[in-house]
């Protein structure tokens, strides 16, 4: 697939403010586990917080496919960085702007749209992640308002967000049925952060717990219809894919240009390390897996912009994309020897960073479940 021109500019913005904005301090957010409010504000600049809100909620009203590309980019600089803006718009922005109402849209997307609001998504919970259908969060139905109570976990964002999509039951069923969607404020009363999360990558994103304790939620904040909840979720995490597998890509692109450099450098028996076949052989594997995540992805998004069915395209992608990004930051460090297992080097973060890309917004195993489920009922 050829990008067009106008891609093709797109791509080169982004990767320029990759370049001098992100990367310079990615191993400073690594480190420091923030990504600082400098890098924040320029991003709203940039009008990455509402990549494709509708320019009338004050959004840059792009398609997905521009997503995609920013995604990589952004993550090609520091995964961090990248994760922030994809929960936010993936898991926030779209399904207000997908099944959210005319009031709500008006009422939420502008603010999210500038970077004002951050979003996140609160699914997950301590014994419900891959099984959704299990969430014990329970909305139970007040007359005027639903009174929520129940534990999010692993929520993306989760420290800093004022608005959250939440997921709860509102009938006591023990699979997804019954389950629905709403818009939560986060400085609504009972609503609180109880831990973040110390990880292993992406440290600079907040990964937190969130507690419910009785919380009231307004009618007018339910996000579509009740009892539609797992639906809303699935297809929210449909286009989410599409998103981490442009994160992960870019993790990998970071390595495989780390690693090139380095073997281009390197003088071994006399020679550059890429002068060996066997350094040359990882090197080709990385590019070849590199160019088909980013055919994958694209692919995914196009079938997206143009209102075609595309579950198991970004299924695909996700989980070619995580899994080659986890091989390709296995071998940079392994064409760095010693100096890529030290922190002196940013080979071994983009390994950190990119082995959460295989878990989040569904595994693997997942991924490969929803592209079979696709084969064997089409």
């Amino acid at each position: 697939m050829t990008l067009n021109k106008e891609y093709q500019e797109l791509r080169d913005m982004a990767a320029k403010f990759a370049d001098v904005e992100v990367a310079p301090i990615a191993a400073q957010i690594d480190h420091e586990e923030l990504i600082p409010k400098t890098l924040i504000d320029k991003l709203k600049e940039m009008g990455f917080f509402g990549i494709y809100i509708p320019e009338e909620y004050g959004g840059a009203g792009l398609d997905y496919i521009s997503y995609a590309i920013i995604m990589e980019e952004l993550s090609r600089g520091c995964a961090s960085t990248g994760v922030l803006i994809s929960a936010h718009n993936s898991l926030c922005n779209y399904p207000i702007l997908k099944f959210g109402t005319d009031e709500q849209k008006k009422k939420y997307l502008p603010k999210l749209a500038t970077g004002e609001h951050i979003g996140c998504f609160c699914l997950s919970e301590p014994n419900a992640g891959s099984d959704a259908g299990a969430l014990t969060t329970f909305a139970e139905d007040k007359g005027d308002y639903f009174e929520i109570s129940g534990t999010k976990n692993f929520i993306t964002n989760g420290k800093e967000a004022k608005i959250a999509v939440l997921f709860a039951k509102t009938e006591k069923t023990k699979d997804h049925k019954g389950m629905s969607a709403f818009i939560i404020e986060t400085d609504w009363e009972g609503f609180s952060v109880q831990k973040c999360e110390d990880k292993l990558g992406i440290k600079g994103s907040s990964t937190a717990q969130i507690s419910l304790e009785k919380v009231k939620v307004p009618k007018e904040n339910l996000l579509g219809a009740l009892g539609k909840g797992f639906r809303i979720g699935l297809e929210t995490l449909d286009g989410g894919r599409i998103g981490i597998a442009s994160q992960a890509l870019g993790i990998g692109e970071a390595a495989f240009r780390y690693a090139k450099k380095y073997a281009m450098e390197r003088i071994q028996f006399g020679k550059p390390l890429s002068d060996l076949q066997a350094i040359q052989f990882m090197l080709a594997d990385m590019s070849t897996k590199l160019h088909a995540s980013r055919l994958m992805i694209l692919n995914a998004s196009q079938l997206k912009d143009e209102g075609e069915r595309y579950s198991k395209e970004s299924a695909q992608a996700k989980l070619f994309a995580s899994e080659a990004a986890m091989w390709i930051t296995t071998k940079a460090i392994q064409v760095l020897g010693g100096a890529g297992y030290c922190k002196e080097y940013p080979v071994e973060r983009h390994f950190r960073d990119a082995k959460i890309t295989e878990i989040y917004e569904g595994t693997s195993e997942i991924q490969r479940l929803v592209i079979a489920h696709n084969e064997l009922t089409s």
